[in-house]
This record gives C-alpha cells, structure tokens and sequence, in this order.
C-alpha cells in the first residue's frame, strides 16, 4: 500500500465519513418500505416506481467511493462491515421491539408492524445485496485507482457504481420479489439500476469536491498495491 502523508487509520475526518455512511445505510433500510412515484421525472418511461430509500441509500455509494479513494481498499472494507454489524443490530432491535407486548393505550402495533416489520426474506436481500454490492463497488474502484495512476477519478466513481450498484438492485429484487405473482423482476432491477447509477454521475461534481477536499485536508492519497481484496480479510 502506498500513501501519502498520514496513515490512513489516522485520518482526522475518517470517523465522520464512516459515521455518515453508516447513517445512510440504516435510513435507506428504514425508509425502504415507502414506494415512490418517479413518473414525474422519469420522462418517456411510465410507472417509474421505486423505494423512498433510491434518494438516500445511492449517497452511501458516494461516500464508499470517499473510503476507497482517499484512505484505501482495506479501511473501506473495515468500514463495509462495521456497518453492516450496525444495520444488524437496527434489524434485530426493531424486530424485537415488534415483539413487546404493547400497553394498554397505544394503539399503533399494526401501524408499527406495517411499517417497520420485516420478513426474513427482506432481510436476507437486503443483507446479500448490500454486501455484494459495496465490496464490487470498493474493489473496482481500488483497481481502477492502481489502472488509471489515480486520473480520471470520474471513470472509476462511475464505473464502480455501475458494478455495485447493479450486482445490488439485482442480488435485492431477484431473492426479496423473484416468484411473486404480478411483479417484473427486471424491470425492478433496471429501474433501480438506472436511477441509481444516474444518482452517481449527476453527483460527480460534489464527489471531486468531497475527495479533494479531504486529500488536502488529510495529507493521505492511498493507492492500494499490494492488498488483499478479500472482504473477509479486516485483520490486514
């Protein structure tokens, strides 16, 4: 691993943007159960319909190319699992929560369970997709950083979105909806996909604004050669 300035363990902003990616990740999961109407915007396509998390959950997209670019591959796959440990606890306490007996005066468990319940097998798509998704994400990016000498940080941002981001909504849709009746597996995926990486190239500017900024503020421009892409690998 090659670094410039500081390690990158020691970076002062390195626990905000972990904070912050963490954040988004547990929102886009609690606000996911809401189905939003994107026709307005969609323009010659009909019926754009997709989860309320599409305008949250792409941001931790944004902020796992931040990881990968500024403090390196094996930070961000720190960072990729200790957020998923966050969103395991989210799910387990809302679940159990769901379980406590209600007081005599408060009339809302339906709206509770309506709203927050889950099915395991929500839970388990949304698990793989989002491990799936952001290690693709994080690698690409690493070895395209080590391809590119570190130019063109567009070409990597974007293009790690497009893998990430469709091994996500495909992993996602296909395990939580494939089999039910009435529901277009593929149109869900490409929508959610598009949308998605559409998010990515439209926050592009903002992404050179946040990595620069932080490079400068750091002293740490990591290049990860050498190093281990294993996901499981968090002891290197």
């Amino acid at each position: 691993m090659r670094t410039e300035g500081r390690t990158a363990a020691q970076g002062r902003f390195l626990l905000l943007v972990a904070s912050l990616f963490t954040g988004t990740l547990i929102v886009s999961n609690i606000i996911a159960v809401k189905i939003a109407d994107f026709s307005a915007v969609s323009g010659p396509i009909p019926d754009y319909y997709l989860p309320a998390a599409v305008v949250v959950f792409p941001v931790s997209y944004i902020l796992g190319d931040v990881l990968t670019e500024v403090y390196g591959y094996a930070v961000a796959r720190r960072i990729i699992w200790s957020a998923f440990l966050a969103n395991a606890v989210a799910v387990g306490a809302i679940a159990a929560a769901q379980e406590l007996p209600s007081a005599p005066f408060w009339g809302n468990q339906e709206a509770y369970e309506a709203i927050l319940g889950q099915t395991w097998r929500i839970v388990l798509a949304s698990f793989t997709a989002y491990l799936a998704g952001e290690f693709s994400n994080s690698m690409v990016l690493s070895r395209m950083k080590l391809l590119t000498r570190g130019r063109l940080l567009w070409t990597r941002t974007i293009g790690s979105t497009v893998v990430g981001q469709g091994l996500d909504s495909a992993i996602f849709i296909t395990i939580a909806f494939a089999g039910q009746p009435g529901v277009d597996v593929w149109a869900l995926i490409w929508k959610q996909w598009s949308f998605k990486v559409a998010f990515e190239a439209l926050a592009t500017p903002f992404t050179y604004l946040a990595v620069n900024a932080l490079k400068r503020a750091e002293g740490i421009d990591v290049y990860d050669e050498g190093v281990s892409l294993n996901p499981v690998a968090v002891w290197e």
